[in-house]
Parts: C-alpha cells; sequence; structure tokens
C-alpha cells in the first residue's frame, strides 16, 4: 500500500492546513508546466493521489484504517478529484475565486460620492442641510426578489441547481475534472421565468430621495463626511453602499480661513493709528470690540481670541487675526494742512531723511510673519 505521508512529506498527525501547504509546495516544484523531467511528472502524479486521499476527511480515515482508495497503484487524480481540487490547494477557494455552488443574487450595493457647498458661518459652528441624492433603492413592485410578484424562481434544468457545470477531460494527468458558471442561469441555479417588469429583475430601481445632512463644526474645502448604508442598494436587495458627502466652503467676503484662524483687514485713519482707539468690528459671534493700540503700524495684527473656526477634532476654536491697513489722507483743508506742517515741525520731520530696511522689517515682512503664525 503506498505511503500518502511519506509523499507529501508528513507526519500522520499532519492537520489539514499542513497536507495542503505540503502539496502546495511540492506541485510547485514538480508540476509539468515548470518541470519537464519525466521523473518529475511521476512525482506529481504521486503527491496528487496523495492529496487526494488525505484531503478527504473519509479517504484519509479509510487509509488510515488500512484501506487504500486506489488499490496501491499509482495513477491520474482519480476519481472524485477534480482541478478545482488543485485550485483550492493553491489559493484555498475554488477557481475562479468564489465558492463552489450555486452564488446569491444579493450583492452589497456601489459606495456613492456627492458635493455640497456651504458658507464659512456654517463651517465655524456646523450645520444641518437637506441634500439630494439620486441612488438605486429596493424595487416596491418585487421587494428586491426580481421576479413579478407571485412568480418567483425555478431551479435550473441545466445545472440542476448547482450554479455549475462540470466536465471531465482525459489528459496525460489522468482524467481531469473542470467546473465553470452555468451559463443557463449565471451560476445562480435558479431562473427568474417572468422578471420584475418595473426592476427588469434587477430587485432595485434608481430614484432621488432627500437626506437631512449633519455638518460637524470645523469642516474645511474636502472634508469628507461617511453616511453609512445610504449609498447604492446592491442587486437582489443587496446591503447598501456608503454615501460619501464630499464639502465645498465658499469664500467670504471679509474673511479668509488659515487653518483654524481667521483673517481680515481694518482700514484705519492715521490719526486713529497713531493716537489709539475702539472700533466695532463684525464676527461671527456677533459684533465685537477690537483695540487699536497708540502707534499703530501698517501690517501690525490684532489677535481676536476664540473667534475663529471651531476644531474639528478637539475643543476650542481659532482665532480672528485683524491686519491693520493705515490710511494717509490725499486732500486736506488749507488748516489741516497747516496743523500737519506744525505737528511735522514738533516732530523734527520737516525734512526727514529716507531709510531703507530689511524687507522682513516692512510691511510685507509683518504681513508674510503673520500668515505663517510668526
Amino acid at each position: 500500500m503506498n505511503n500518502y505521508y511519506q509523499d507529501l512529506g508528513v507526519g500522520r498527525d499532519a492537520s489539514a492546513e499542513d497536507i495542503k501547504r505540503a502539496y502546495r509546495r511540492m506541485a510547485r516544484k514538480l508540476h509539468p508546466d515548470v518541470n519537464a523531467d519525466a521523473e518529475a511528472e511521476s512525482q506529481f502524479k504521486k503527491v496528487s493521489q496523495a492529496y487526494d486521499v488525505l484531503s478527504d476527511v473519509e479517504k484519509r480515515r479509510a487509509y488510515d484504517a488500512g484501506s487504500d482508495p486506489y488499490g496501491g497503484e499509482a495513477g491520474g487524480f482519480g476519481q472524485g478529484f477534480s482541478f478545482s481540487d488543485v485550485m483550492d490547494a493553491f489559493f484555498g477557494q475554488a477557481a475562479g475565486g468564489a465558492a463552489r455552488g450555486p452564488r446569491s443574487r444579493r450583492r452589497r450595493g456601489q459606495d456613492a460620492l456627492i458635493r455640497v457647498d456651504i458658507d464659512l458661518a456654517q463651517a465655524v459652528f456646523g450645520a444641518e442641510r437637506e441634500v439630494t441624492v439620486d441612488t438605486a433603492v429596493v424595487c416596491g413592485t418585487c421587494h428586491g426578489e426580481g421576479s413579478q410578484p407571485g412568480t418567483g424562481t425555478r431551479t435550473c434544468d441545466v445545472c440542476r441547481g448547482r450554479g455549475e457545470i462540470q466536465q471531465v477531460q482525459r489528459s496525460f494527468l489522468g482524467q481531469v475534472m473542470t467546473s465553470r458558471p452555468c451559463v443557463a442561469c449565471q451560476g445562480y441555479g435558479a431562473v427568474i421565468a417572468s422578471p420584475c417588469f418595473e426592476c427588469s429583475g434587477e430587485g432595485r430601481v434608481r430614484t432621488r430621495r432627500s437626506l437631512t445632512l449633519r455638518v460637524p463644526a470645523g469642516v474645511d474645502t474636502g472634508t469628507r463626511i461617511q453616511l453609512p448604508g445610504e449609498g447604492e442598494v446592491g442587486s437582489g436587495a443587496g446591503p447598501a453602499g456608503d454615501l460619501y458627502v464630499e464639502v465645498v466652503v465658499t469664500p467670504h467676503e471679509t474673511f479668509q480661513r488659515r487653518g483654524d484662524d481667521l483673517h481680515c483687514s481694518v482700514e484705519l485713519p492715521m490719526t486713529a493709528a497713531a493716537l489709539g482707539t475702539t472700533i466695532k468690528l463684525e464676527t461671527f459671534d456677533g459684533t465685537t470690540d477690537l483695540d487699536i493700540k497708540p502707534g499703530t503700524q501698517p501690517g501690525d495684527v490684532m489677535t481676536l481670541k476664540g473667534k475663529g473656526v471651531t476644531h474639528l477634532r478637539g475643543t476650542g476654536r481659532g482665532d480672528v487675526l485683524v491686519h491693520a491697513s493705515i490710511q494717509t489722507p490725499t486732500k486736506l483743508s488749507v488748516e489741516q494742512e497747516d496743523l500737519l506742517r506744525r505737528f511735522a515741525v514738533l516732530r523734527g520731520e520737516e525734512r526727514p531723511e529716507g531709510r531703507l530696511t530689511p524687507a522682513s522689517q516692512g510691511l510685507f515682512g509683518k504681513l508674510r510673519d503673520a500668515f505663517l503664525g510668526k
């Protein structure tokens, strides 16, 4: 009697996984497609026969009890050993990547993606929006069955409900059995005799529906919100995919967003910048007092803490950064000009000398440093 354990190089206590792994390793070396040696072909037949016996629970039990299904003769794959068994050994499943037997008509639906525009205020505090989605839903006529009400399905006459057709071919390895999906039922094992007129047998139809979307505070352009199970319903009333909503924040006329901070500019008269003052500034939290320190220079930045965008992940909010823009008067009355001239004399600036400074110390440097957070 053949020693199948020895042929595969495993012990008698080897698990099913050990046997499969051993066969896979040896078949890769001995298969005629990769090894043209005549001895290799003979060895491949032996290990294939050994795998046929030891991978089958009943055959292995009979062999361990002293019975050899092949009567001690080395031959082809033997009765009941199919090409699909070889594919099982290599890939852990039947050829073609699917489990054997009829496949289900139910399939998971695809994910869907839509875009929604929101304004900056909604990004700061969050909001609820009504969105319209065009997706597939379960057919209301057949309720996902795919057939006309009261008709159902019938067993396929070709494959007799197995969903696959087996063919036996002779080769130098012996008889090889191959399986392929049944063309009559597409592998389902059953045939819809009277497809639903509404969905044409798909079990789903396309429709437009509305959803309430909760936009969390702190979102920005490019943020995607996932709504599980709100995407396309699968064929055969399979589970729905997910809906992804991509957020687009529209530009604001006053504020520019940098991360969770908001930037804006305020125009100040020359006298207010020199003497200091308090002005009213409209923010998303309402009217806020902004203190202007005496001697404020063009490009100086004043900060309103905690008036910016809510942090999407975490607590708290960013800031509002106000950039000073100083207005120099262009038209002066005689009295105003006389006062400024006297002021210049008092300051010793009636004939000032220009002095060059590094760009980082001037207006452009201050603006750059403010935007970069320096």
